[in-house]
């Protein structure tokens, strides 16, 4: 049982626990203890390993904790610090999932002869007619099945999700019933390695000098105004622009090495078609077929939106992501994440977009 120290991880061991299951508590130590230990609205931080071992020592299961910090260090913060400086919008929460907790966890729960590893993500694990499937969560509000997309069909054969037809509501009540000392934690918010709102300080902090000035110009290339890094600036982005104009602007690009942040009208932020790489697929088959109809997400807080899937060919691979409405504020590193009704289909990268035609 992968445990965070928070409500829902709680809750699925003692739930576990009460079904009858040998559980094995494991807590992931992801960065410094010390530095970590009453910073709030963080996960894995120092206050929630304590946590996670006083649930442990309540339901009489033994935890382990494991110090992952030089993996997590490697595997999620440089590679989010390289996005940043690439230009893109990174979601280090997909790739902790998937580098770390999905891989690196994974193999010491096989080590240690479990026979699944469970965790309290809000996901269900159907089996389907050619094995088990990946859906969403029955909770819309609570679903995290984008941030899982990229679990491969191994993975899943090894994996549970006992909190998938709960709502938090629901998760709370168990708690307060199963009487766990974290009934009443908040949840984790943010990035759990930056504090709250100081991303670009961090990425400065691990890439000394990343922070170049540069202008920030309009679609025709106009130079409107002076940035201090593009580090600073995310499509999408309205406030904090620096910039006057009649109508309001938008950061519709980023263009670092030409450190260039290219801003224009709501309507510039417009796609129809995205170029998705590095595509994980539990779908039927070997993959989509060309003009395959599924809904997607762009961003973990929107909802699906209908489009079409056309496989590119090699060397470039990939998929081709037509949207049939657009999108707007769609950028370079996020996740696009394919669904069949509440099915997971499976996702990639963002790689690039294709703008709408405008008026």
């Amino acid at each position: 049982m992968a445990m965070s120290g928070g409500v829902d991880s709680s809750v699925t061991a003692a739930l576990l626990k009460e079904q009858g299951h040998d559980v094995v508590g494991i807590t992931l130590q992801l960065y410094d203890h010390g530095a970590a230990v009453g910073r709030k609205g963080a996960c894995c931080a120092g206050d929630d390993i304590d946590d996670a071992r006083r649930v442990a020592e309540g339901l009489d299961i033994p935890h382990y904790v494991l110090d992952y910090e030089s993996r997590f260090q490697d595997q999620v913060i440089e590679d989010f610090a390289d996005s940043y400086l690439r230009g893109e919008t990174p979601v280090p929460c997909i790739r902790c999932n998937q580098t770390v907790k999905f891989s690196d966890l994974m193999q010491t729960a096989r080590d240690l002869g479990a026979s699944a590893l469970a965790t309290g993500h809000y996901v269900r694990r159907v089996e389907g007619g050619q094995g088990p499937e990946l859906h969403r969560g029955a909770d819309p509000v609570r679903d995290q099945s984008y941030f899982l997309f990229a679990t491969t069909r191994d993975q899943l054969e090894f994996l549970r999700f006992p909190l998938g037809d709960l709502s938090k509501d629901g998760t709370r009540a168990l708690a307060a019933r199963l009487g766990l000392p974290v009934a009443q934690k908040a949840d984790s918010q943010g990035i759990c390695f930056v504090p709250e709102g100081g991303y670009a300080g961090v990425i400065e902090k691990l890439r000394p000098g990343a922070a170049e000035a540069g202008d920030i110009v309009d679609l025709a290339g106009e130079v409107l105004g002076r940035h201090q890094g593009t580090i600073h600036y995310t499509v999408g982005q309205r406030r904090g622009l620096g910039v006057s104009a009649t109508e309001p602007l938008y950061v519709v690009r980023i263009e670092p090495d030409r450190r260039r942040v290219v801003v224009g009208p709501r309507h510039a932020l417009l796609v129809r078609c995205i170029q998705v790489g590095d595509v994980n697929w539990l779908g039927p088959g070997d993959g989509p077929a060309d003009g395959m109809e599924v809904a997607v997400k762009v961003r973990s807080t929107r909802p699906p939106a209908p489009a079409r899937l056309h496989p590119r060919s090699e060397p470039t691979g990939g998929v081709e992501v037509e949207l049939i409405a657009g999108e707007e504020g769609v950028a370079r590193g996020q996740a696009c994440v394919f669904y069949n009704g509440d099915r997971v289909l499976g996702g990639g990268w963002i790689a690039g977009t294709g703008a709408a035609e405008t008026a």
